[in-house]
């Protein structure tokens, strides 16, 4: 009889683990990747998951050959001391875009990641009938349809796509981009920010998550995401997520397809934060304007070439830039990135703070006998 009950509970707690797929596994699951043998194995024979996975996996190898293979060659042999930099990423106007970040800067040993786009919550796709599970995952791939197609998402769109269905905000497309850039998710957890940048459970006005997960380099790196508004106002109303950013100490910048909101007088705090608190800031034109990054305080490396805002931006067209490119050599850029996504149009500014370059070691003078 005891034998029978201790096989009935070993029965029991085999069943429950089965019943509660990982994290990681319900990202793999989002994602279009194998998830045979986790407790996702049966919806991933619905003709939905099916399809889901043949389209993400059209979609990735035609990035993967256009743009990623490209970026993983490129940033090592072209920026070698900003790939291997372990100081924290921050990443404004990014939305959930964790796919270049981690592209541009593997090695970065966590990803400040905001956008006005809400987190949402954790995901479940257990939870879902088959009906709403083909839903979202149609969703998921009209919402990062842009990104996969032209390096950036359309805010307005995603701003819709995101909330249409049960599977809603950043979470689900961060879990995507971990997970086919080769990370494994180990822990999840929604957290906010207080008034003073602290990482709180109660109630914030700064919505955010902490991703904890095993990096392709194989170490455990941090992503954090927070809902919040950069503008000058929206920084003195709300400070927190920029006190958390300051906590973090110098790290390196990132911005691409950014509005041209650092153009603005609107959005000097958060100009001047980069400015002031990265070592390296890769950028396109829609960062921050090229005149900001004064020669006593900067070096500058250009590559590809300056075509200019599209038309929807066409005011913030910069001649001091459009002269540095005529009067020095670019570097080559084998890949589309911004706005102007086509290869040979594009365009990238790279600049590293004289100010916060690692100093070096002083030399210790002979000792005379």
């Amino acid at each position: 009889m005891k034998l029978l009950f201790h096989f009935l509970i070993v029965f029991l707690v085999l069943a429950h683990a089965q019943a509660a797929p990982s994290v990681d596994e319900q990202a793999r699951f989002l994602a279009g990747l194998n998830v045979d043998g986790s407790a996702l194995e049966p919806v991933a024979r619905e003709q939905a998951w099916q399809d889901h996975a043949a389209e993400f996996h059209r979609a990735w190898s035609d990035l993967e050959e256009r743009q990623l293979s490209q970026i993983r060659t490129w940033v090592p042999s072209s920026l070698a001391s900003i790939y291997s930099d372990p100081s924290p990423l921050f990443y404004m106007f990014s939305g959930p875009d964790f796919l270049y970040a981690n592209a541009f800067y593997p090695n970065a040993a966590t990803y400040i990641l905001c956008g006005r786009e809400p987190v949402g919550m954790i995901p479940d796709v257990t939870s879902l009938s088959s009906e709403a599970r083909s839903a979202a995952l149609k969703n998921m791939r009209t919402a990062l349809n842009a990104i996969l197609s032209f390096s950036f998402f359309i805010t307005a769109d995603m701003k819709t796509d995101l909330t249409q269905t049960q599977l809603s905000g950043t979470l689900p497309v961060l879990y995507v981009f971990l997970s086919r850039m080769g990370c494994r998710i180990e822990e999840v957890k929604l957290v906010g920010l207080s008034a003073i940048g602290e990482l709180t459970q109660e109630r914030s006005k700064t919505p955010g998550v902490r991703i904890t997960f095993l990096g392709t380099t194989g170490k455990t790196q941090t992503l954090y995401y927070f809902t919040t508004d950069l503008s000058n106002w929206g920084i003195k109303d709300n400070p927190g997520f920029m006190q958390f950013c300051d906590k973090q100490g110098v790290g390196n910048g990132f911005a691409k397809a950014a509005s041209y909101l650092m153009h603005l007088n609107e959005f000097t705090t958060v100009r001047d934060f980069l400015l002031n608190k990265t070592r390296h800031m890769i950028q396109d034109d829609s960062g921050i304007p090229f005149q900001y990054f004064k020669q006593s305080d900067w070096m500058t490396s250009l590559y590809g070439h300056y075509a200019g805002p599209i038309d929807l931006f066409k005011q913030h067209e910069q001649a001091d830039l459009r002269a540095a490119f005529a009067a020095e050599k670019p570097g080559d850029l084998p890949f589309g990135v911004g706005y102007q996504w086509r290869p040979g149009v594009s365009s990238l500014m790279v600049g590293s703070s004289m100010k916060q370059a690692p100093k070096a070691e002083a030399v210790a003078e002979p000792v005379s006998e």
